[in-house]
């Protein structure tokens, strides 16, 4: 049987099953699914794989859907197969989340394998995707304006979890196996209806195309999309390297240097996507335009920033690119406006997330510990309370070899913080007077010197 070799080569070849698989197949009861539960079935033994069924009723074909997994029930029943089931109101949902009944339809679909997947501590989801869903597929992300990834399509083995034995299939292949094994499967009505974009892709435009244009389109689009797969694999590995070598993911963002934007077009938007998916957790809702809007950003002069889908933001830092979350809150509503009064000993700032430790030592005990978030001042000098604040407007210091005072905006400027840093850098103060600028600066009016006493320890550390 040709459709058997076209599988088992798939799997072999894209290494999709190994002895001992726990494998979720979705099973809908039409044609597809069921010349994948079966083809499984095949295989079951000599593998050792371990198959549940998972089947969605999503209440939008009244009885038809009911006898549909009726149906898929006693075939497992059958044939010892594991038998999971949900019925879940499609229409409902894709209203409550504000999306198609197809895109709803799917997720709650993926949502239910995972969380079979989990329960059944499964290695492997599959998926009945086949040669004509990869044209399908390519064409309407064509439409859309997708770009060499989208031309890619569907892939064999997506995340090393859903696998597509029958994807190099026609579908014509999959119905005469069906009845080959008068597995007599059930037709979805709604298939043969033009009411979602990929039915009207599936039965107007592709026959469209066949009688006008290219006979073979299945075929040429599916070429089509394992070029574009091989040309975009190799493009992903040389931008994946590039972001090794050009980014930094520090402080829950990632900084893209200023030489990556010198690299070829098709590297730099690869790696800035991979910033905003490192950031973000995904890249729903990116478009191609807000990966051109880092690159214009960049060619801006320092300090300008842009905002992006899903909370996002990127600031120009000197030719530097900064990808973060914008922050939710400033740190005035975090804090009272006066500050943080510390005292001797530990202060736990929860708001912020710090662990404040103050000490006193004699001079000779000092330790040679002095650090970004260690500094040693003269006790004898301070007066007033002390306090942690954030900068407000009109800040002067005085730093460490200065007689005199500068405003804190230039030395900001002057040491390169980018602008989202300023407002996040922790002031320590003595009374009114700004002691140190925490990561960077101590003031020249705290220092230790010959008459110094007894030396006042300030240690800041992350709570966690």
């Amino acid at each position: 049987m040709i459709l058997i070799d076209k599988v088992m080569n798939t799997i072999e070849k894209y290494q999709m099953l190994a002895k001992g698989d726990k494998v979720i197949a979705g099973v809908s009861g039409g044609p597809d699914s069921m010349c994948l539960l079966h083809v499984l079935l095949g295989i079951r033994e000599s593998l050792a794989i371990d198959i549940v069924a998972a089947h969605v009723n999503h209440s939008l074909r009244g009885e038809d859907a009911d006898k549909d997994a009726d149906y898929v029930e006693e075939f497992c029943r059958s044939n010892n197969i594991k038998f999971e089931f949900i019925k879940v109101d499609v229409h409902k949902i894709s209203i409550e989340r504000g999306t198609s009944e197809e895109t709803a339809g799917r997720d709650i679909r993926y949502e239910f394998f995972e969380r079979l997947r989990r329960e059944y501590k499964a290695d492997k989801i599959a998926i009945a995707h086949n040669l004509n869903d990869q044209a399908e597929t390519v064409l309407m992300r064509i439409i859309r304006g997708t770009g060499l990834e989208g031309l890619a399509g569907i892939k064999p083995v997506r995340d090393s979890i859903y696998i597509r034995p029958l994807l190099f299939c026609s579908r014509a292949e999959i119905e005469e196996y069906c009845s080959l094994y008068k597995l007599n499967p059930r037709i979805d009505k709604t298939n043969f209806e033009s009411i979602y974009v990929r039915n009207k892709i599936r039965l107007e435009l592709i026959p469209y195309i066949e009688r006008n244009f290219n006979k073979d389109i299945i075929n040429v689009l599916n070429r089509l999309a394992q070029n574009s797969k091989v040309d975009s694999e190799y493009l992903e590995q040389e931008a994946e390297n590039k972001y090794k070598m050009y980014c930094t993911y520090k402080d829950y963002k990632v900084i893209i240097s200023k030489e990556a934007f010198h690299e070829h077009e098709a590297i730099i938007t690869r790696v800035i996507r991979k910033a905003f998916d490192r950031v973000c957790g995904d890249l729903r809702n990116f478009e191609r335009l807000h990966i051109y809007q880092v690159i214009d950003l960049q060619k801006n002069g320092t300090g300008k920033q842009a905002v992006f889908p899903n909370n996002a933001a990127a600031y120009n830092n000197y030719g530097e690119i900064s990808i973060y979350l914008r922050s939710l809150g400033s740190k005035e509503e975090e804090s009272p406006p006066e500050g943080y009064r510390l005292q001797m000993g530990e202060n736990l700032l929860k708001a912020l997330k710090l662990k404040v430790t103050l000490e006193k030592h004699p001079v000779k005990d000092m330790l040679n510990d002095d650090s970004l978030n260690i500094k040693y001042f003269d006790y004898g000098k301070v007066s007033g309370s002390i306090i942690l604040r954030f900068r407000k407007s009109g800040d002067r210091f005085k730093p460490l070899g200065m007689t005199g005072t500068k405003k804190l905006k230039d030395i900001f400027i002057d040491l390169k913080v980018p602008q989202e840093e300023r407002d996040k850098t922790p002031l320590i103060c003595f009374g009114d007077e700004i002691a140190w600028m925490v990561g960077y600066k101590m003031s020249n009016s705290f220092k230790i010197d010959k008459n110094t006493k007894e030396a006042l320890k300030i240690k800041i550390e992350s709570e966690e």
